[in-house]
């Protein structure tokens, strides 16, 4: 499943129309997109003594403290601009809906990439491990070959050629940081999302994609936070991609059997071997997804080692991001 960032709101403290250059400090953080893993970035950036915007396009939800809501279209020139007037960094961690992908993403790379070199601000994007393409089962580290040959893996290829370009040539400094399938709060569009926990914590479906016995890289929300933060505040790991912080490979069966002792009963698995609606997943969703789906028919196995050792980073436990996801999905339970 792709790692969704949706850029819908649910976050925020303070509502602003205009951003004020004037006086506005230069550690500013911009973070574009306010889905699982912008709000977590927010947070995290907070946490570490940094201002920050984060930015959608309608600068509506709950507040988090010391963050600025701001609403945007980053997809145009103008609203990129706007987004990122007075940022240091910039990140940008906006997703859209999945049929709309291969044509808005470049829409919004080419309006963000215009913004910070403008700017002169940093760029930090959050990436996939799409264009790497069918790798067999290999595992993925930052050297792998780029050899996609689906619509949304070349897309996504070509936008990091791109990246990487303006960074080579001078005209904006950009780092890309490339995640696996998303787990943990606030992650609700992945294949170790609303599918899975809400039926593990009331006994109802769960989902399971393709082979559950292959090994499949997870990586922890937090994780994804803070290694974009860290490549935020680490200009020398510019003009590259980086893997970020996730736990080894382990099967989904494997994950799975850790819920069941958590939750104190077998999981009811549902086992699509090939794309069909169910739950969260509509059917306009998987006839999108079906060109992805060997991402379940192959190992995914995504080293993230290189950026532990330059930066420090150690990954969260799977069984402690599983004790996070199942608390989170509990209180979202109970809250409704």
């Amino acid at each position: 499943m792709p790692a969704v960032t949706a850029s819908t709101a649910d976050t925020a403290t303070t509502v602003s129309t205009a951003p004020g250059t004037a006086g506005a400090p230069r550690d500013l953080h911009a973070v574009l997109g306010s889905g699982p893993a912008g709000t977590a970035l927010a947070r995290e950036l907070v946490r570490r003594g940094h201002a920050v915007r984060l930015v959608d396009r309608s600068a509506s939800g709950d507040p988090i403290d010391g963050v600025e809501r701001y609403a945007a279209d980053v997809s145009t020139a103008d609203g990129a601009r706007q987004a990122v007037a007075a940022a240091a960094v910039v990140y940008h961690c906006v997703n859209v809906g999945y049929h709309l992908q291969v044509e808005v993403m470049p829409r919004i790379q080419r309006a963000v990439l215009a913004a910070v070199a403008d700017t002169g601000a940093r760029l930090v994007v959050l990436d996939t491990l799409y264009p790497y393409g069918e790798t067999g089962g290999a595992v993925m580290t930052e050297d792998t070959p780029w050899k996609a040959t689906t619509r949304k893996g070349r897309m996504r290829a070509e936008l990091d050629r791109l990246y990487l370009d303006a960074h080579r040539v001078g005209r904006a400094r950009t780092v890309l940081g490339r995640s696996a399938d998303f787990v943990g709060p606030g992650v609700l569009n992945s294949s170790l999302g609303a599918a899975v926990f809400p039926g593990a914590l009331t006994g109802s479906e769960v989902l399971g994609l393709g082979d559950l016995d292959l090994p499949h890289s997870y990586t922890y929300i937090g994780d994804v936070a803070a290694g974009l933060a860290t490549l935020g505040e680490r200009p020398e790991g510019d003009g590259r991609v980086w893997h970020l912080p996730t736990a080894p490979a382990v099967s989904t069966r494997e994950i799975y059997t850790m819920i069941e002792k958590r939750v104190g009963r077998p999981l009811n698995v549902v086992v699509l071997e090939e794309p069909r609606p169910f739950g969260p997943f509509d059917e306009q969703f998987m006839a999108e997804y079906a060109e992805m789906f060997y991402q379940h028919t192959e190992g995914q196995i995504m080293d993230s080692s290189a950026c532990e050792r330059a930066f420090g980073l150690t990954p969260t436990s799977l069984e402690d991001a599983v004790d996070a996801t199942l608390a989170w999905y509990r209180s979202r339970s109970a809250g409704r």
